[in-house]
């Protein structure tokens, strides 16, 4: 059953009807299905799985290691299910879900789980050292991440929960919590999580290391790229948002401000810096895009806004943020394929295998919880008041393009005002050859809030990515590095490795040279081979299409192809996409496929190919191509499928192995593709 709010009020909120009631009553909704499978009071919060052979517990665990991640379980299926219900309890301490009170079940399974003689103890950072033979003193388990969230959730209803301990109780949740804030923990966001403990038990009178809390602080400080972003290990993604930017606020509060000014300072004009751009990074309906890892977390990444709102000096849209928050919500929380069996699903919207890490289990999911972290802020705060705006799509007309660059986390998102999608371009991006996974979350060349990313198809076609094959092998090579250069005159340069390793040369690895820009309602792509071997042959694909009844319509224009795809989400949403192929593209093809959409069970990928064949021959080295869509099945007009007028080229063969090529459009603009010196301005 989908999430039907019973409070709307669209004089407030004009954009989705939502108000704090109506949070309230989402925050319900989760908990009800949460608690339909709590068998008893004494049970701990432990959901049904419905996937088995990626999450843990993992069923080839045995001994000390499956006892390790059962406790681990219990603690993110508590810790993070608070989530939701701590601000619930603080607003309504006399709550009762399927007849459960909710502030006593989790004031005794809190008390129970840090309790060391309790069946349901979660086991201190000693007990877990010790199931693992004491291998690495300076190992970190996934305790850490769940205690943060039990501390957030403890200040939210200090009231209600924590201060109705006893002195000795109190003392039995700080010793777990200490085992955990001094000890290891991953060297990334994760710092924070310590940080968090540390700065609540200090201000509980309990007594912390404040020289590991400074070296952690600094550490991620050190951690900041610009542009409001941080990076997380060789990437960035949504981490850098509903991680650094909603935990440093909170530690501004709690420890910063009083007692490390300079770099509380700097979290909050961090934090504050992301805002100026933050609210273009969703659509038109406020949108997530499905990018990153972690995509169960889902409308998580909205919780920024939340957190900036607990700064001294926030600069935060009250209205905007609401109307962001809100639709985010709204975009998961009312499809039928949400919630499985009253739990969100094992994926962006429905179950969905490809993007499923092993670090998850069946409860990882209530992290999206986060996003509750609004309702802390009282009825009568300016998130809850202020009328719902929506920023940049309250000023952007049908045909106009707002597009953001920003360098320091390699990140380009295009808000187009004819279709209301935001289109994200990403680089700095390094993975591994083998990680599939990893290329499908970083290394699509685009990504759309309203065409989520697609699996791989087959093993020579993906959606929003070149493939190469080596013709003479059959070896097929796909890329797993990004690098970015710059955003000149309107166009993108970025340069894709393929098979990328770093003991070789770039010299023995092909690669491919991207320029691209936005259109009305899309993206054309100039890009230029850089092939060391051949014969090869490459292909490229659209973004999936959900396939619920489609109609494919094929034109042509003089050697302009196209496809077009005519149908409807899962929803019964109208959707449409057009793929043109121009210079550099042999032909023009669709593929049918099943269960490597996150929408659909059936998808449609529209690919371009091309072969060379000549190891050193003066063939055609610019790929021109364009993929545009919109959310209705109103034809799209010709100039919208062939938008091009003419393409010169500086060599008389026009094969654009050097030189500027000029691409000029039938709306009477122009651009310049130039990769002169793009060799010496490329960024990991």
């Amino acid at each position: 059953m989908t999430f039907k709010p019973k409070s709307l009020n669209y004089r407030l909120s004009p954009y989705t009807g939502l108000t704090r009631e109506s949070w309230i009553e989402a925050g319900e909704y989760l908990l009800s299905g949460i608690f339909k499978h709590i068998r008893s009071f004494d049970a701990p919060v432990i959901v049904p799985r419905h996937e088995n052979n990626i999450t843990y517990p993992h069923k080839w665990s045995e001994g000390s290691s499956k006892e390790l991640e059962r406790k681990a379980e219990l603690f993110e299926g508590l810790a993070r299910s608070f989530l939701i219900a701590a601000p619930l309890i603080h607003i309504n301490p006399q709550l009762t879900i399927r007849g459960y009170s909710l502030r006593d079940y989790y004031k005794n399974q809190i008390l129970r789980g840090c309790t060391r003689e309790d069946i349901n103890w979660f086991g201190d950072y000693n007990e877990l050292q010790r199931l693992t033979g004491y291998a690495d003193s300076s190992r970190a388990f996934q305790q850490t991440v769940e205690t943060c969230s039990l501390v957030l959730c403890l200040n939210i209803c200090r009231e209600e929960i924590w201060n109705k301990y006893t002195k000795a109780e109190r003392d039995i949740i700080a010793d777990f919590l200490l085992s955990y804030a001094h000890a290891g923990t991953v060297p990334q966001n994760w710092r924070l999580f310590n940080m968090l403990n540390m700065a609540f038990l200090h201000n509980e009178g309990y007594v912390i290391d404040k020289d590991i809390m400074r070296e952690h602080a600094q550490a991620i400080l050190g951690y900041y790229a610009g542009d409001g972003w941080y990076r997380d290990g060789h990437s960035f993604d949504y981490y850098s948002c509903f991680a650094f930017n909603v935990y440093t606020p909170i530690w501004n509060r709690w420890y910063g401000y009083e007692n490390e000014p300079y770099i509380a300072a700097q979290f909050e004009k961090n934090s504050n810096r992301l805002m100026e751009t933050y609210g273009d990074f969703f659509d038109r309906d406020g949108f997530t895009n499905m990018w990153g890892r972690s995509n169960i977390y889902r409308n998580a990444v909205t919780s920024p806004f939340d957190a900036n709102m607990l700064l001294q000096s926030s600069k935060a849209n009250p209205g905007l943020a609401r109307r962001i928050a809100s639709g985010s919500l709204l975009q998961f929380f009312t499809r039928e394929d949400f919630l499985n069996d009253g739990i969100p699903s094992m994926g962006f919207y429905g179950e969905f295998s490809p993007l499923i890490q092993g670090y998850s289990c069946a409860e990882s999911v209530f992290w999206l919880g986060k996003a509750f972290l609004c309702l802390y802020l009282p009825e009568n705060h300016p998130f809850w008041t202020e009328k719902e705006n929506n920023g940049t799509w309250d000023k952007l007309e049908n045909i106009h393009i707002k597009e953001t660059v920003l360098n320091g986390p390699a990140l380009c998102f295009t808000n187009h005002g004819a279709n209301g999608e935001t289109i994200l371009r990403t680089g700095k991006v390094i993975k591994n050859i083998n990680d599939e996974h990893g290329m499908w979350n970083y290394s699509k060349l685009s990504y759309n809030s309203k065409y989520p990313w697609e699996a791989a198809p087959s093993k020579d076609v993906e959606a929003q990515q070149y493939v190469l094959k080596d013709i003479t092998t059959g070896n097929i090579e796909k890329c797993n590095v990004t690098m970015w250069c710059k955003s000149k005159e309107g166009v993108l340069y970025r340069r894709q490795f393929f098979n990328y390793e770093l003991g070789k040369e770039t010299h023995w690895m092909h690669a491919i040279n991207l320029a691209d820009f936005p259109v009305s309602l899309g993206i054309i792509r100039a890009d230029k081979l850089r092939l060391y071997k051949r014969p090869v042959s490459v292909t490229l694909g659209a973004y999936g299409f959900p396939d619920n009844g489609t109609k494919v319509i094929k034109k042509e224009l003089g050697k302009a192809k196209a496809v077009i795809l005519k149908g409807h989400d899962y929803t019964g949403r109208e959707k449409q996409l057009a793929m043109t192929i121009y210079d550099g593209w042999d032909s023009i093809n669709i593929i049918h496929s099943k269960k490597t959409n996150p929408d659909s069970e059936k998808s449609i990928i529209v690919y371009g190919t091309l072969k060379r064949n000549k190891q050193y021959g003066y063939e055609p080295y610019i790929l021109i191509s364009q993929v545009i869509t919109k959310e209705s099945l109103e034809d799209f007009k010709e100039n919208e499928i062939f938008p091009i007028n003419d393409i010169k080229y500086t060599d008389k063969e026009k094969c654009g192995g050097y030189g500027p090529v000029e691409i000029i459009l039938k709306d009477g603009s122009k651009k310049i593709i130039d990769f002169e010196k793009i060799e010496g301005t490329l960024l990991v």
